[in-house]
């Protein structure tokens, strides 16, 4: 590998860094590419092309893993081929190269873990499928406003104002806090479950909860999942799905609509890009245009 090689891989790390990945990654994934420029040494990053990448890929396959015995991961491949991308991309949008070689390729990905999100067309027959503002309001808190199971259970009335469109996360995963934008018709929804179902509730025990169970206490994350069951029975949609496949949608869609990565990072509370690259490739489209309508 080359000095300029070198300081390429250097350069690429604080790009990493700068963007906000995890330690991890910003350590492994330069380290990946050192691989690949290894393994085709005395080529010019300029001269790499698909059928280098291609080479390595199937180096990969057979190559022993030098921490125990046999080879490689499926997983672990596939970080290395992420790792290409990324310094690809990076190659690209600071001109050194002017054809990025891995654009067109495709690699097949591990299939364990995988959650399948929910399209907007089903989602939308989920919203329709309704019959309580109440449920309304619980597809729109792990939906629209992408909430983990806890931050569900934790949200307080004071957590949100309906005028201003922000629903506020005070104590989310690794105890950090967020603001979440709210289209006019989420607010709307969310205030007119408050205003009606929630206020007419007899059985009032817990004042601050905003959203309650029948007995008037702060709702659990099983009581949530039992109601997006029975709603998933009435659209008619038998996939698997749970809260938290409620919230990959979301992640989904907005990226797939074109919203940036580091603007889904921060909608959704991650604390580095790569948690929130995992979910899709990246088109066009505005949040606003996603969740009014």
């Amino acid at each position: 590998m080359t000095t300029a090689q070198e300081n390429q891989i250097k350069g690429f790390k604080s790009y990493l860094i700068q963007l906000g990945y995890s330690p991890s990654s910003c350590y492994m994934l330069p380290d990946c590419i050192k691989d690949f420029l290894e393994c085709h040494n005395g080529t010019g990053t300029s001269e790499l092309n698909a059928v280098h990448i291609h080479q390595f890929y199937e180096w990969l396959q057979i190559r022993p893993n030098r921490k125990r015995e046999g080879g490689l991961s499926e997983s672990y491949i596939n970080h290395h081929v992420y790792a290409l991308r990324v310094f690809f991309n990076w190659l690209e949008e600071t001109g050194e190269i002017t054809y990025n070689p891995i654009s067109v390729l495709k690699f097949k990905s591990p299939e364990s873990g995988q959650r399948e999100p929910l399209t907007q067309s089903e989602i939308k027959q989920l919203l329709e499928s309704c019959t309580s503002l109440k449920e309304t309001a619980i597809l729109h808190l792990f939906y629209s406003c992408g909430l983990r199971r806890s931050e569900g259970e934790g949200l307080n009335i004071r957590d949100i104002h309906f005028k201003k469109q922000i629903l506020y996360v005070r104590d989310g995963k690794g105890a950090r806090r967020r603001a979440i934008p709210m289209t006019a018709k989420v607010s709307h929804d969310l205030e007119s479950y408050y205003l009606h179902e929630r206020a007419a509730e007899s059985k009032v025990k817990d004042i601050e909860a905003f959203i309650l169970n029948k007995k008037g206490h702060r709702m659990s994350g099983n009581s949530y999942n039992k109601i997006l069951k029975a709603i998933l029975q009435r659209a008619a949609i038998t996939k698997e799905a749970s809260l938290h496949h409620l919230r990959h949608s979301i992640a989904t869609h907005l990226l797939e609509s074109g919203l940036e990565l580091e603007k889904v990072r921060d909608f959704l509370g991650h604390s580095h890009l790569e948690t929130t690259q995992i979910y899709t490739k990246i088109n066009e489209g505005q949040l606003n245009k996603l969740l009014s309508g």
